[in-house]
């Protein structure tokens, strides 16, 4: 070890007073003695002055004597150890690990801490200094007990001094192993310890030496302790002192038992670690979706959520998946809809080519060739919906700037215009005095419907405005309204603004996009459909969504009114239901309304459809699969009904809400989606989207929940995220793709809803008509044969502005979302990454294109 140039001693130099060899050779080496414990242990401020070449090779020297500090983390694999400040093992995954290399190597040198910092003379000089300062520590030496007080205030004063050059020397990022989160040119300490100081000039010694003295205090804080470097610093000024005495006094004994507490804290600090990540994990499932069961019940794969950070924090941390915004080339769409554009509805190219439109054909689904990529202009004067509960009484007019429903419909309560905003009474055609009359008036006709208990997910055709399905919510109940898109101008749209529930659809020549036997009750008041004609085709198909067992509900004027037409429709409606087996159970009247309702209840056997006179309706072929429903011919016939007790249907489902949780009674000879049995995969999944919802979901991915009401998910499987949303003031489009496995009756079975539907197609839904869209591992099967650009502007097409999008899926498809996205302007709230599994949650902006393009299939 190289002496210092000058003792601390007060230069005492060598005595030749004695007379007798034996007393010189004595004094000679207690002096000589001291003098190096001395040396050894402060480095004089004027060594500064000495050769950075010097201290470098010293320091090399002495870096490979010293054993206290050897990486503890050797015993880990390789590519999963980061150090934190405290030279203490972090485990990292391959997106998050040091990314120094990208830098150029004659920038690059590790700290103190194998952290990698921008280097320069000053500070290579400065951290050499230091290291030697550690490691001649480390060697078992003792500082003298006769430190000049002067010499010490110097150093606390130059500390400072030094402290401010060094903030205003360049910093390189610092990963935090709690939120993945990394700092860019900030003066921070980015693991809570005082040797995250490293390589900041004169500071360092004392910090260092602050460190040494403090270590089995300052190690177990490494996750707590977040502090800024004027904190450091004082904290550093204030215990100098005695730290230095302390060393002094205890150095021999720290010495010995230094390597033995420093392993036994990085033991006791990775379990803190552990416990305050726990607080915060989710489990993500894994690329495979066969894993994401295996991950939920064994805890692996669990990362943590962050908290919103700023736009420029997250493009650092996730510049490997960020693309250029202005790759991707987007222009408003020129469509005769303007901004209620359409694509499956508006083809008005297909429309005009229909050789027939007695079925409705025009109001069915037309979807064009390719689907379009350009995005749908907003309405002028647009602004944030009204939150739920006010929504459903008024909406901002220029949001929906329509008036026809009111002009036409106002009289019965429908909607009406007031001012800036759309009101809705609450009234329709046969409840103009308040749907919650209605709905009470249906429950009181026959008990046994028992709304919200019972009769959980119902089916309202010729929805109106949807105010019979705004007002069940009271009631626990969900309603899946439709109406086509028809000269009821924008009645769907009036609803889902409102925050109910609704989609367009039309009962033409295709069934509806329901399995059978799901809905418990349907419900139509006065939707003037042709139940009778045709050998009741569009009845037979009610029939085969309705649950056996379930209720018919049809409030019309031929169950009430004398007028000829109404007579013949009675008549012939009573003709049919009887030969379907329907059993009329009560016809009353609403006394208040001036309206009447007859109440059916489908049959729970097939004894009626043998005893019949006649096969008519006849029944459907064994072969024929109740279930297909997505672009599939109505065909007048009836399915039979399920006798054996462990298939679906031959049972109703427990009441609600215990439904929701317990797995249905015919999963048990059913295998998973995950390959496990259906119910412990029901149990799992369920188990596995309540910790998702809870832990990450609902705070820190950067969503205002009191904004959110319509929400949709884009590949339900079970429907186990709704679920787990079940007591949030929101309903959940559960949609199960064509192309995944056929959960759809789960979610019904469970009391919940949705659809099936083709991504590569659009959503039968307005613009603007939902506040979050979820789509989990979903865009990378459906880019394999979709145009995932045209993809994206579908989902910017239905989603509000202000509204999120979360997706979760492989790293490669997240880059791409979000390169589409950050294109669109809308904002990168989170991303995450791990072990090629994604996530990311993006909010929509009010950005719209400046160019157009003109769709040419949708121009009349």
């Amino acid at each position: 070890m190289a002496l210092g140039k000058y003792s601390r001693v007060g230069g005492r130099k060598s005595s030749n007073y004695c007379s007798t060899v034996t007393v010189v050779m004595f004094v000679g080496f207690c002096l000589v003695g001291v003098w190096m414990l001395m040396s050894s242990s402060v480095v004089p401020i004027q060594n500064s002055e000495s050769s950075s070449q010097a201290i470098i090779d010293e320091v090399k020297q002495t870096l490979n004597e010293s054993e206290n500090f050897k990486d503890t983390s050797s015993e880990l694999p390789k590519d999963e150890i980061l150090r934190d400040g405290n030279d203490m093992p972090i485990k990292v995954t391959e997106n998050f690990k040091d990314t120094s290399n990208e830098l150029p190597k004659d920038e690059i040198r590790g700290d103190g801490n194998d952290m990698p910092v921008k280097e320069s003379e000053n500070i290579v000089m400065d951290t050499q200094e230091e290291k030697s300062v550690t490691e001649s520590n480390d060697e078992s030496t003792v500082s003298s007990n006769t430190v000049n007080e002067e010499q010490e205030e110097n150093l606390v004063k130059e500390s400072s001094d030094e402290k401010i050059k060094s903030e205003e020397e360049p910093k390189t990022q610092v990963e935090n192993d709690e939120g993945g989160r990394r700092s860019e040119g900030e003066s921070k300490s980015g693991f809570g310890d005082s040797k995250s100081e490293a390589g900041r000039g004169e500071t360092n010694k004392i910090a260092q030496t602050e460190s040494e003295g403090s270590l089995g205090e300052n190690k177990t804080e490494s996750v707590e302790v977040s502090q800024t470097d004027r904190e450091v610093s004082q904290n550093q000024d204030k215990n100098l002192d005695q730290n230095i005495g302390n060393n002094n006094k205890n150095s021999e004994q720290k010495i010995g038992d230094k390597k033995k507490n420093s392993e036994q804290k990085i033991g006791d600090n990775n379990m803190e670690n552990n416990e305050k990540v726990k607080e915060s994990i989710e489990n993500f499932p894994a690329a495979e979706q066969s894993d994401i069961l295996n991950e939920t019940n064994t805890q692996n794969g669990a990362w943590s959520t962050q908290a919103i950070e700023s736009q420029k924090e997250k493009e650092s941390q996730q510049s490997s998946i960020s693309k250029d915004r202005n790759h991707y080339n987007w222009k408003l769409c020129n469509a005769t809809a303007g901004p209620d554009y359409i694509p499956c509805l508006d083809n008005w190219q297909t429309i005009r080519r229909l050789r027939s439109t007695k079925h409705y054909e025009h109001r069915e689904r037309h979807c064009p060739e390719e689907a379009p990529t350009c995005v749908v202009p907003l309405p002028e004067g647009y602004r944030r919906s009204i939150k739920w509960p006010k929504s459903r009484s008024k909406i901002w007019y220029y949001n929906v700037p329509h008036t026809k429903l009111a002009e036409i419909k106002g009289h019965q309560n429908w909607v009406k215009v007031d001012g800036e905003y759309l009101t809705f009474p609450g009234g329709g055609t046969q409840f103009k005095n308040g749907a919650l009359h209605y709905i009470d008036f249906i429950q009181n006709s026959h008990p046994d419907i028992a709304w919200g208990s019972r009769s959980r997910v119902i089916l309202d055709v010729g929805c109106g405005v949807a105010s019979f399905g705004g007002f069940l919510f009271e009631k626990d109940v969900l309603a899946m309204s439709f109406a086509p898109k028809d000269e009821h101008e924008a009645q769907v749209q009036f609803a889902l603004e409102r925050g109910i529930p609704a989609i367009l659809s039309v009962m033409g020549t295709k069934r509806l996009p329901y399995p059978s036997s799901v809905f418990d009750l349907i419900h139509c008041a006065r939707c003037r459909v042709p139940w009778h004609i045709e050998g009741g085709a569009l009845l037979l198909e009610l029939n085969r969504v309705l649950r056996p067992g379930g209720y018919f509900v049809w409030s019309a004027t031929p169950v009430y009114q004398k007028l000829p037409e109404d007579v013949g429709i009675w008549k012939a409606m009573s003709e049919l239901t009887k030969s379907m087996c329907w059993d009329l159970k009560t016809i009353k009247k609403d006394k208040l309304n001036g309206v009447a309702a007859a109440i059916y209840q489908k049959t729970t056997s097939n004894d009626c459809y043998k005893k019949r006179p006649k096969n008519e309706p006849p029944l459907c072929n064994e072969s024929e699969d109740p279930n297909a429903a997505w672009n599939v011919s109505l065909k007048p016939c009836m399915h039979r009904i399920p006798v054996d007790k462990s298939k679906r249907g031959s049972q109703w489902p427990l009441q609600w809400p215990l439904r929701l949780e317990k797995p249905p009674y015919w999963l048990n000879s059913e295998v998973g989606v995950y390959g496990k049995a259906a119910p412990e995969d029901f149990t799992a999944d369920y188990q596995h989207w309540k910790h998702v919802v809870f832990n990450s979901y609902l705070n820190g991915i950067g969503i205002d929940w009191s904004n959110v009401r319509n929400v949709m998910d884009m590949r339900a499987v079970y429907g186990g995220f709704a679920a787990a949303l079940k007591d949030l003031k929101m309903w959940v489009m559960n949609v199960v793709p064509i192309d995944s496995p056929d959960t759809l009756p789960i979610i019904y079975e469970r009391g919940l809803f949705g659809l099936y539907h083709d991504w590569c197609e659009s959503f039968s839904t307005y613009p603007r008509t939902y506040d979050l869209l979820h789509a989990d591992h979903l865009l990378s099967i459906i880019k394999k044969r979709c145009n995932l650009k045209a993809v994206i502007a579908e989902v910017d097409r239905i989603l509000r502005p202000d509204g999120s999008l979360i997706v979760r899926d492989n790293v490669e498809t997240i880059s791409e979302v979000e390169g589409l996205v950050k294109s669109l302007q809308w904002e990168i709230r989170m991303v995450y990454s791990k072990d090629n599994v994604g996530m990311l949650c993006a909010h929509k902006t009010y950005w719209r294109p400046t160019e157009s393009e003109t769709i040419k299939s949708a121009i009349i």
